[in-house]
């Protein structure tokens, strides 16, 4: 009896199921092993990636919506709950890394790097992760009496960032999955993508264009700190970008609504 064979994925799909597998743990199709210039193009997809995380998270609260009406605290709670397991902590575990290293290297380089790699979780980044999950918290419940199809935007300006970030700041580390991005992505599609995504915000109103300024300020200071100390980018500090960043385009949503 012959076993029954797997129909292979596309070959145009597997760039963004390599995005979908690295940034969510969302059930998705094994690609299996890769080129590098597959996981190079998946960083194109990153956006879109935020848009299905956005999408879900709307779904998600209207859902909860239907199921607890007018609960806007344990809606935001259950929400923000959804929110991390979606993406399983990748983003809040560089955030707290990027923390714990830039207390602890006291301004050098070499050591904080080295600090980056350190598994266990100090003081500083136990700190910035409570207050990070508190600003988002406190924001969703404020957003949830208002218009929620606003999270929409959240991830993708996230995700938009960071390929961003790749796009203008040096990856220091010479191994990983950042190197290879870093390496094999088309520059040239990476520009024309932002563009279009910087129209569609600012087509989206007012809220999506302060959200998206909000963020963009972010990023100027996060990526001079990054420069500074590292000379460029690593992966814990490109997670840290996206949650902070979602955070500021958060605040900025509430501040225009």
């Amino acid at each position: 009896m012959t076993e029954p064979t797997t129909k292979p994925l596309p070959q145009s799909l597997l760039p963004l199921l390599v995005a979908l597998q690295f940034l969510t743990r969302l059930p998705v199709p094994e690609p299996g092993r890769v080129a590098d210039e597959v996981v190079g193009r998946s960083l194109l997809w990153y956006p879109l990636t935020g848009l299905l995380l956005g999408a879900l998270l709307w779904w998600s609260q209207l859902l909860l919506q239907w199921l607890l009406p007018g609960q806007w605290w344990l809606q935001a709670a259950l929400l923000l709950t959804i929110w991390c397991l979606m993406t399983g902590g990748l983003h809040l575990d560089g955030l707290a890394d990027s923390a714990d290293a830039w207390v602890g290297g006291f301004g050098d380089r070499e050591r904080t790097l080295q600090l980056m790699k350190d598994p266990t979780c100090g003081p500083a980044a136990v700190m910035l992760l409570v207050l990070l999950l508190l600003v988002k918290f406190a924001a969703l419940v404020q957003l949830l009496s208002l218009n929620t199809a606003w999270l929409l935007v959240v991830p993708l300006i996230g995700r938009g960032l960071l390929l961003l970030l790749f796009l203008t700041t040096d990856y220091v580390r010479r191994q990983g999955l950042g190197a290879i991005l870093a390496e094999q992505f088309n520059r040239r599609q990476a520009r024309w993508l932002l563009i279009a995504l910087a129209i569609l915000l600012l087509s989206a109103g007012w809220p999506a264009l302060l959200a998206l300024a909000c963020a963009l300020l972010l990023f100027v200071g996060l990526r001079r700190l990054m420069v500074k100390r590292l000379g460029g980018t690593t992966g814990d500090t490109a997670g840290a970008l996206v949650e902070l960043s979602e955070a500021a385009a958060l605040i900025g949503l509430l501040i225009a609504l």
